[in-house]
C-alpha cells in the first residue's frame, strides 16, 4: 500500500460547462458526455490503485457521478492555478501527506501508472515534487509531499504552451527540486479525444463514447 494520497481536480459534467474546446466540432451535450466518460474512467483507475487515501476536488454538483470512495471536497472560486493550490491544501489538511493531483483529461490512466507515479514521489522525498507533462505544453499530474508549495500555482498562468515550464520553475524557485513523470496527451480538442480514446481499452466510457460521437459526426 502506497503512502500517497490521489488528488482528482474536476468540473461536474454539465453540457456548456465541461471540455467546451471540444467545441465545435461537438454540441455541448456530446462534449460533456465525453467529460463524463473521462471522469469515469479515471476515477475507476484511481480507486483500483493501491494508495492511502482518494480525494476529489469537485466543481458544481456531483450529479451522476460515481464517487464512492473518494472524499469528496468543493472547488474554491478563482481562476485554475488558485482552485489547484487551495485543493491541495484542502486534501492535505495537516501538510504532510504526500499527493499526487492529476485531472480527469487523461483517462487513458491505468492503476499501474499512478502506482509508478506515487513510488517516484515517495522515494524522491521531501523538498522534492513530481510533475507530468502534456505535449501541448501543460501538465497532466503534480505530486507534492507538503500543501505548502502548492501556493505557487495561483502565480502560474494555465492553459497554455508554457504552463509546463513555468509551473516547473515556480516550484523550483520555491526551493523544490523537479522530477519528471511520463508524458501523457490530455483531452483539450477533439483530435486529441480520438488519440487518447485509441490509448484506453475498448471497453472503457472513453473509447465507447468518443466513438459514438466520432460516427456521429461523420468523423470515424
Amino acid at each position: 500500500m502506497s503512502a500517497t494520497q490521489v488528488l482528482v481536480i474536476t468540473k461536474a459534467p454539465v453540457p456548456g460547462r465541461s471540455k467546451t474546446r471540444l467545441t465545435p466540432p461537438c454540441t455541448p451535450e456530446q462534449a460533456a458526455g465525453i467529460a463524463a466518460a473521462a471522469v469515469g474512467d479515471t476515477l475507476d483507475a484511481v480507486r483500483a490503485a493501491p494508495v492511502a487515501n482518494r480525494v476529489v476536488a469537485l466543481d458544481g454538483p456531483p450529479g451522476d457521478l460515481e464517487l464512492d470512495g473518494f472524499t469528496v471536497v468543493p472547488q474554491v472560486e478563482g481562476d485554475l492555478g488558485t482552485r489547484l493550490a487551495a485543493a491541495f491544501a484542502d486534501a492535505m489538511p495537516d501538510g504532510s501527506v504526500p499527493t499526487l493531483l492529476i485531472g480527469m483529461d487523461t483517462p487513458q490512466v491505468t492503476a499501474e501508472l499512478l502506482t509508478r507515479c506515487a513510488s517516484l514521489l515517495e522515494s524522491a522525498g521531501p523538498g522534492t515534487a513530481v510533475l507530468g507533462t502534456a505535449p501541448d505544453g501543460g501538465w497532466w499530474a503534480l505530486g507534492l509531499h507538503s500543501a505548502a508549495p502548492a501556493a505557487v500555482l495561483a502565480t502560474v498562468p494555465m492553459s497554455r504552451e508554457d504552463t509546463a515550464v513555468l509551473t516547473r520553475a515556480a516550484l523550483q524557485a520555491s526551493g523544490l527540486r523537479v522530477v519528471d513523470l511520463p508524458q501523457l496527451t490530455d483531452i483539450d480538442h477533439f483530435p486529441d479525444a480520438m488519440s487518447v480514446a485509441a490509448e484506453c481499452p475498448p471497453s472503457s466510457r472513453t473509447s465507447r463514447v468518443v466513438a459514438s460521437v466520432a460516427t456521429a459526426l461523420g468523423l470515424a
